[in-house]
């Protein structure tokens, strides 16, 4: 049983969590750090990170830096990656998070609003990857990553119309097989989340005639949280997976599976 426990532990590891001021990202580095780990956070929202990252430290007795990061800024990730590095002695695991959504029609978006969300959820989870993995590699260092896709890469959300981010977490999905495949001769395991509806700031604002068309249309009968994501990230970061990757985990109460 003992090395049953060492296979999800996180102890003397080093997690680097990008967009984990808030929501998910925020909640999965609460349960890493819980079972271990020490959590970098990577986010835009340079005050909500550091608050993330002291909770973090008298919660859990864990390390926990925060560090303003704009995740379609490469040289900013490589800057941020380098700081960390620093402060931490060493990095070994990515959960890949940052994301936003823009609701809108396709025949009423704007350029620059299109942009924005490829921007933010395709770029973005490429240019913090492809930074981990050059860290990784330079320094002959296994590691896993974890992408956060979203079920909307598989199947059209509905009433919303939302044209850009279900595009862009499709790009995700394929992102992940990519590199996994390309990366896999060094020892580097890449996945990825599909989360269906989870209630977070971001859904709690949505329509509530929306919220209560997903739950109906979802077979578990509600929205799931943030919390009940964790497990699946833990067990892709964690030896437990050690001979999974490029894989897709969806977590959608049964949504896809209707």
């Amino acid at each position: 049983m003992e090395a049953l426990k060492k296979l999800f532990s996180m102890e003397n590891k080093v997690v680097l969590v990008a967009g984990g001021a808030q929501g998910i990202g925020k909640e999965v580095a609460e349960h890493m750090a819980a079972i271990g780990a020490d959590v970098a956070l990577f986010d835009l929202q340079e005050e909500k990170a550091k608050i993330t990252a002291n909770e973090l430290e008298e919660k859990y007795g864990c390390k926990s830096k925060a560090y303003a990061v704009n995740v379609v800024e490469p040289e900013q990730i490589q800057q941020a990656l380098l700081d960390a590095e620093k402060d931490f002695g060493h990095l070994d695991l990515l959960f890949n998070n940052a994301g936003i959504v823009k609701q809108k029609p396709v025949v009423d978006l704007e350029p620059a609003e299109w942009v924005k969300v490829i921007d933010v959820n395709l770029n973005g989870i490429f240019f913090v990857a492809q930074a981990f993995g050059r860290y990784l590699i330079d320094r002959n260092k296994k590691g896993a990553i974890v992408n956060t896709a979203s079920m909307s890469g598989s199947i059209v959300n509905y009433p919303q119309r939302q044209a850009s981010y279900n595009a862009s977490k499709a790009g995700v999905v394929q992102l992940t097989k990519s590199l996994a495949v390309e990366w896999a001769e060094h020892g580097i395991r890449v996945n990825s989340i599909s989360p269906g509806y989870i209630f977070t700031e971001l859904t709690s604002f949505v329509r509530k005639d929306y919220r209560d068309l997903w739950v109906s249309q979802t077979p578990m009968q509600r929205m799931g949280t943030p919390e009940e994501l964790a497990g699946g990230v833990i067990y892709l970061l964690s030896d437990s997976a050690s001979y999974t990757t490029g894989t897709n985990l969806i977590m959608d109460g049964g949504f896809t599976s209707v």
